[in-house]
């Protein structure tokens, strides 16, 4: 492996107002460090006590539903590797975006799941999260992109957006960006 042009990369996360980056497997220690520094970054950037609260609920529900998502395939540290950013967009939002490596068959379901929390209005998403909270909980149901996907719809200054990319693997990589 050659030398990384890392002038690149920081001009580019200075264009894209990118303040934090990670890439790589995902364990709870490590999201527990990576959240420590998201909240020294935003006490450093003077952030409001709710926007910071806002952005770091958002990262934790992400990478927690990432980290429970690979757990729940069995997979090793580099199947479960995750992608996450957090930046500004123009407006001075903050941006949480997350990727990672899903099996095919499970991708659609969970983009047309953030697609409809998407096209759904504040008042909507309100009833949505209370429908929720009232139904029984199945045993040995999967966690994940449930509740806190919704209450992260609620939150959001903008509709969720995701993508899905379909990988010569057989498997896909989805990715999920909240502004806050």
């Amino acid at each position: 492996m050659g030398l990384i042009d890392l002038f690149s990369l920081q001009k580019t996360y200075n264009e894209q107002r990118i303040m934090l980056c990670f890439n790589g497997p995902l364990t709870r220690s490590l999201i527990e460090e990576i959240g420590n520094a998201l909240r020294n970054y935003m006490e450093r950037e003077n952030a409001t006590a709710s926007s910071a609260m806002d952005v770091f609920g958002a990262y934790i529900e992400l990478t927690q539903n990432i980290r429970h998502y690979a757990a729940g395939k069995g997979w090793d540290n580099a199947e479960a590797s995750a992608t996450v950013v957090i930046a500004r967009d123009a407006e001075g939002r903050y941006v949480v975006s997350a990727g990672n490596i899903v099996d095919t068959a499970d991708g659609p379901a969970l983009q047309a799941r953030v697609e409809t929390l998407a096209a759904m209005d504040k008042p909507a998403l309100k009833a949505r999260y209370k429908e929720q909270l009232r139904k029984p909980r199945e045993a040995g149901s999967a966690s994940g992109a449930g509740l806190g996907l919704i209450d992260l719809a609620r939150k959001a200054a903008a509709p969720l957006s995701c993508a899905l990319r379909s990988l010569d693997d057989g498997r896909a990589f989805f990715s999920i960006r909240v502004v806050m």
